[in-house]
């Protein structure tokens, strides 16, 4: 232990807590914005730890990670910064209107923002209610941020606990039960246009879990074949070879096309990949057979005008509505019960929140209470050195401590007082373990005692 400096003067109890960070979630989803500016709106894989960093930087963050996926773009952040700082980054780094990012954006703060992460994570807030591939998503958009080194406690701490409801609301309830998801929207979207796909032919492009997940409804019924197109070919081979396909490159594309009667896309590429061109050619060939073609990514894989064609079925992401629509029912009552676990959660983690203050608190109180007992201790030695008498120089010590310790509670116990703020006063006798009755009592007895005669009397 070192002594404070004999002339440092320690103010009474001012403890200074530092101000608490403040948790946020802002973004744009399928229920706020179209398609067209949830793609310009979409962060690229290989482009999101530099987004992270250039996020924290320009928009004062102490924390961030970004969520992009085809239905939504969320920044999860914790700041003592304004949340519009954040928004204005946003336009900054994609150049999208300011008008129309205000209008489709919402913020959330607080228990709110946590709330809503754990909903996003549950699959609540999903376009296919109670879809299992968003907790994925999210425990990928924490791992990215934590490695780029802008995930700290706070963050750490939200996410632990939004993992953690999202697993209970996926094993209490039976939200995830039914096939419901765009994988599965998207092939019974196919089913209406070919009602027997046994005679088709699938062109799968990419090779993530969506299309994966799209293969295996396809395989389910009883697709005849199936090509994957991906840009890394090993990873086309493996999807293939588990479903009896060919795996061929994107550039390979255009040669196979015509060939397709499905074309299912959903790739991270942040410019097309089919356009209209390619198309008309594969029509030419197929002599005006239909195609059926749905683009689920975002930005989007094949180029809108691909619907100005004769004898092409473009669909998109948003055009999945009205399938989940019908699938979703038997996930209400279960949504029901899910609201229920966030709820519970959301509460938990408010208790988590206010125990860490009471330990800043806590250490802010002893630090404090430290630096009196070193300022009086110096002081002490000080006195042994010049030969005061150790008795008295010890008697000098604790009463200087206990009055030191107790001036500040006690100056504010009495204007809380005179202001007749009793709770102030309640708070007091709890927090210092006080009852005003057995101190009375033990008044009374010492009172008796001091008034009995002695016995040498």
């Amino acid at each position: 232990m070192s002594p404070v400096s004999s002339g440092r003067t320690i103010p009474p109890f001012a403890i200074s807590i530092p101000s608490p960070m403040t948790l946020l979630a802002l973004g744009i989803n399928h229920n706020t914005a179209p398609l067209a500016l949830r793609e310009r709106l979409a962060f690229a894989p290989e482009a999101l730890v530099e987004s992270l960093q250039q996020a924290r930087i320009h928009a004062g963050l102490e924390e961030v990670a970004i969520l992009s996926t085809c239905n939504r773009t969320e920044i999860y952040a914790s700041s003592l910064a304004d949340h519009n700082l954040v928004e204005d980054w946003l336009v900054r780094h994609t150049a999208v209107d300011a008008g129309s990012l205000a209008s489709s954006c919402y913020c959330y703060i607080g228990e709110d923002a946590v709330r809503h992460m754990m909903k996003v994570a549950g699959g609540l807030d999903s376009l296919v209610l109670g879809e299992p591939q968003i907790l994925g998503q999210m425990k990928s958009a924490f791992a990215v941020a934590k490695d780029a080194g802008t995930i700290g406690s706070e963050l750490h701490s939200a996410f632990q606990q939004v993992f953690s409801i999202a697993k209970r609301v996926r094993t209490e309830t039976a939200i995830g039960e039914n096939p419901v998801s765009v994988a599965y929207a998207a092939v019974s979207l196919a089913q209406q246009i070919f009602s027997n796909l046994k005679e088709d032919t699938a062109l799968l492009i990419g090779a993530g879990e969506t299309i994966e997940l799209v293969a295996r409804h396809l395989a389910e019924q009883g697709i005849k074949r199936m090509i994957v197109a991906n840009r890394t070919l090993d990873r086309a081979q493996r999807l293939a070879r588990e479903f009896y396909g060919e795996a061929i490159l994107l550039a390979d594309i255009p040669e196979y096309l015509h060939r397709a009667d499905i074309v299912i896309s959903s790739t991270a590429s942040q410019l097309p990949i089919l356009g209209k061109g390619a198309v008309e050619s594969a029509l030419k060939k197929r002599k005006h057979k239909p195609m059926f073609m749905l683009d689920i990514a975002v930005p989007r894989d094949i180029e809108a005008q691909v619907s100005e064609l004769d004898d092409v079925y473009l669909y998109t992401v948003d055009d999945l509505h009205a399938v989940i629509d019908e699938n979703k029912k038997s996930r209400v009552a279960a949504a029901d019960q899910a609201e229920e676990i966030i709820n519970q959660g959301v509460e938990q983690y408010v208790r988590q929140l206010r125990a860490l203050d009471a330990v800043a608190t806590v250490k802010a109180y002893r630090q404090k209470a430290e630096q009196l007992r070193d300022a009086e201790l110096h002081k002490a030695l000080r006195q042994l050195q010049t030969g005061t008498d150790p008795e008295q120089v010890l008697q000098q010590l604790a009463r200087n401590l206990t009055n030191k310790l107790i001036h500040s509670p006690t100056t504010l116990l009495k204007e809380a007082s005179a202001n007749g703020r009793q709770q102030v006063i309640q708070v007091a006798q709890e927090l210092f373990a006080i009852s005003i009755k057995d101190i009375s009592e033990q008044d009374k007895l010492l009172d008796t005692s001091e008034n009995q005669p002695s016995e040498s009397a």
